[in-house]
């Protein structure tokens, strides 16, 4: 009997590994097919350009942009080919091969995507990386600039540095984030109440859609105008570049970074920054960053909230604000630094003192497993409430964990939740981001469950019907499109209204007019009315 089984187990493990082979062997041969027909499509050496598992840089071009360690390591599929283009005719060649040969294309900027969905996929895929996609053209006449899809905001924010003292833009604060994807979403940063999302100030771009065609603005037609500012990355064409409107700023800036423990009444003091958060000058933006850390003291777990600030002006300025606003943070000169725009972005990156030559590196600034999941809030949560939360926190104490809570108010709730896809505007006095991260992928289940616990026990002082979530910080717990392949509408709504609300709606429409067969789809993309 045990021979027997032993023969049996010898059978099913002979047939097991002719069928990986088989679909080994598929996977190389698709390859080849593709690079083929790339050839077949582009007169510019596509050799350059196009790595397949063949070539000994795959690896390290596949992993180069990778910040969150967790998507790949739960996705065994890797990509056919990864594209690094230096021409747009190269990607509409891309686009027309993907139709081809039926593989799926996904599109990466920066590759900061929280849940992999711009490397990862669970269908036979391509790559279009845009690193080479990357220049940038200011006019500092006009304050307008032209940025190609596969800039950073650290590249953005140094070619801007170099050309004024006094215009800026406002986006976010990492700076190896892709443009691309961060446009795609919304784009907060630490400038949002005096000016807005990035995609306020969006004024023209240039996409290649599902037909290879290259639109701007007029010939893309304002409803798809509307879609891609906000409407969240990979739905509706290759967006290759994208024209802003640079935004005026002072030549001198305040920023601060104020740290309180449990001990020096953070719990009381985070009660009261939410009732001025959204009120105060629009010009100073606070932003508590909270974590768990080691306490001095007592070698133990405890809780610090750093108040995270940036104020345009200057520092008698602002503390005279704050005295009429929020005395009891305890803000005093000391604690306050003047310096221009440009250093205030390497002060909130983690780089203050050092060159600005360091917003041109597009090395992650870390690589760690991670989970971020988002929240907006609409009333205060009460001292109880907030003690609630960091019991919570204090419950895990081998990974990093931090929650940013992000202030609205000005400029980011005077605009109309309709004006763009992102509809997160009056009525939320901050949006709550919340993030794990640990260093051991035999860790991700526990962590997973801690950061859904947190977000379950978080439910009654958030937004409801929808419970609203920022697209940017993208997050497959709210659902998923059928593994990847065409979403169902009611499918995708489940998650599309948290990300969206009503705008869900009018996205739907847009996909179903300028990609009716649903080619630019993910895990969680905006489906045609059709499907």
């Amino acid at each position: 009997m045990e021979t027997s089984n032993t023969s049996l187990l010898s059978i099913l493990t002979y047939f097991i590994l002719l069928l990986v082979i088989q679909q080994v062997e598929s996977v190389w041969i698709n390859h080849d097919d593709y690079i083929k027909c790339l050839e077949s499509q582009n007169s510019i050496s596509i050799s350059k350009v196009a790595y397949t598992p063949k070539n000994s840089s795959y690896s390290s071009i596949l992993l180069s942009a990778e910040q969150n360690l967790r998507p790949a390591s739960t996705s065994p599929l890797k990509p056919t080919l990864i594209l690094t283009p230096f021409h747009e005719s190269q990607i509409q060649a891309a686009i027309y091969c993907a139709k081809k040969d039926g593989i799926q294309i996904r599109v990466r900027c920066g590759g900061h995507d929280y849940e992999g969905l711009s490397y990862i996929s669970k269908q036979p895929f391509v790559i279009v990386d845009l690193r080479n996609l990357s220049s940038i053209s200011i006019d500092t006449e006009s304050s307008t600039a032209w940025i190609q899809g596969g800039a950073t905001l650290g590249e953005l924010y140094h070619k801007i540095a170099e050309k004024s003292k006094t215009l800026a833009f406002a986006a976010g604060v990492c700076p190896t984030v892709g443009v691309g994807g961060h446009f795609s979403g919304g784009g907060y940063g630490m400038m949002s109440r005096e000016f807005g999302l990035a995609v306020d100030h969006i004024i023209d771009a240039k996409i290649i859609d599902v037909n290879g065609r290259i639109l701007d603005r007029q010939s893309m037609g304002e409803d798809l105008f509307w879609a891609i500012r906000g409407g969240g990355g990979g739905n509706f064409g290759v967006i290759i570049a994208w024209k802003v409107k640079l935004l005026p700023v002072p030549e001198i800036v305040t920023v601060f970074n104020l740290t309180k423990t449990l001990d020096q009444n953070a719990t009381q003091l985070l009660y009261k920054w939410q009732y001025i958060a959204d009120k105060i000058d629009p010009n100073l933006l606070i932003r508590p960053i909270v974590t768990n850390v080691n306490s001095s003291q007592t070698g133990k777990i405890t809780v610090q909230a750093i108040f995270n600030s940036l104020f345009l002006g200057g520092v008698d300025e602002l503390l005279s604000v704050m005295n009429r606003s929020f005395p009891e943070l305890g803000l005093v000169k000391e604690d306050c630094t003047e310096v221009s725009w440009i250093e205030s972005i390497l002060f909130f990156a983690g780089f203050a003192g050092e060159s600005v030559d360091v917003l041109l590196s597009r090395t992650p600034l870390g690589r760690a497993y991670f989970k971020g999941k988002s929240d907006f809030v609409k009333q205060p949560i009460s001292e109880n409430g907030l003690q609630g939360i960091w019991e919570r926190m204090l419950e895990e104490v081998d990974g990093i964990v931090q929650l940013e809570f992000s202030p609205y108010g000005g400029r980011l709730s005077e605009i109309s939740e309709y004006a763009t896809p992102f509809p997160h505007r009056a009525g939320n006095i901050y949006m709550l981001h919340y993030a794990v991260a640990w260093n051991n992928v035999s860790e991700s289940e526990e962590k997973l469950t801690w950061i859904r616990r947190l977000y379950s026990y978080m439910a009654s002082y958030v937004s409801s019907s929808p419970r609203e979530a920022y697209v940017n910080y993208r997050d497959l717990d709210l659902g998923v499109n059928n593994d990847g392949n065409h979403p169902s509408y009611k499918v995708a709504s489940i998650w599309g209204t948290k990300y969206f609300k009503n705008n869900f709606e009018r996205l739907v429409h847009v996909k179903t007019e300028v990609d009716p067969s649903d080619f630019f789809r993910n895990e969680q993309s905006i489906p045609p009315i059709s499907s």
